[in-house]
């Protein structure tokens, strides 16, 4: 995905931190009206999944497109983009603070039922204790949990034997522990399988609960 952002000339704060250039170090002889200079700074970071997007920047009729891991171009208050390339220290260094008061992403995990029924498989089961120390990391997260049947039966079962299966599913999360008012159960029936099956087809993979912590 590529993300366009314009910048004028002087703009202050694009997606980074604006760099001030006070000028010298000591202050003038006599007092002089003077404005700081703008530098913005765009850095190109992977995601926690390790992919690289992709952002241009416009500045003065000049378009640059950064596409690589820490790429970076510096843009100043008037002049032409100045692109190059910096770490991943380097930008812990320079924006920490704004990374570090970012929500965390949203995560998912996937459960599997037993054909025809609500019961969790056995390694499903084991994978709801995982799930529940990923909400306790996150204290103000919201849990969806969005059950799911394959096409075998008629629409009006799936329908709610895959609402069974997500309230399945937040029953278990709150007896771990999870605050009830904190998990929504909602059912797709069969309208959105994973794998594509034709009518009456037993897919194991599309008998599941998605769940989404956000």
């Amino acid at each position: 995905m590529t993300r366009r952002i314009s910048l004028p000339t002087g703009a202050r704060l694009v997606i980074s931190i604006a760099l001030l250039a006070a000028g010298c170090a000591r202050p003038p002889a006599a007092p002089v009206a003077t404005r700081p200079v703008s530098q913005d700074l765009v850095v190109v970071v992977p995601g926690p999944d390790g992919k690289v997007g992709a952002v241009t920047v416009t500045h003065d009729g000049q378009e640059t497109t950064l596409d690589s891991a820490y790429a970076t171009a510096r843009v100043p208050g008037a002049g032409p983009v100045e692109t190059g390339r910096t770490s991943e220290a380097e930008v812990r260094a320079i924006f920490g603070p704004a990374l570090d008061a970012q929500p965390r992403r949203p995560v998912s995990f996937m459960l599997f039922f037993v054909f025809g029924t609500d019961s969790l498989t056995p390694e499903s089961t084991a994978a709801l204790g995982k799930i529940a120390g990923e909400v306790a990391e996150r204290p103000e997260a919201e849990i969806i949990a969005i059950g799911h049947t394959d096409r075998v039966g008629s629409d009006q079962r799936n329908d709610a034997l895959s609402l069974q299966r997500a309230e399945r599913v937040r029953q278990e999360l709150i007896g771990l522990g999870v605050s009830p008012d904190r998990v929504t159960a909602v059912g797709r029936g069969e309208r959105e399988p994973l794998v594509p099956t034709e009518d009456e087809v037993a897919e194991p993979r599309n008998r599941r609960v998605e769940i989404t912590i956000r």
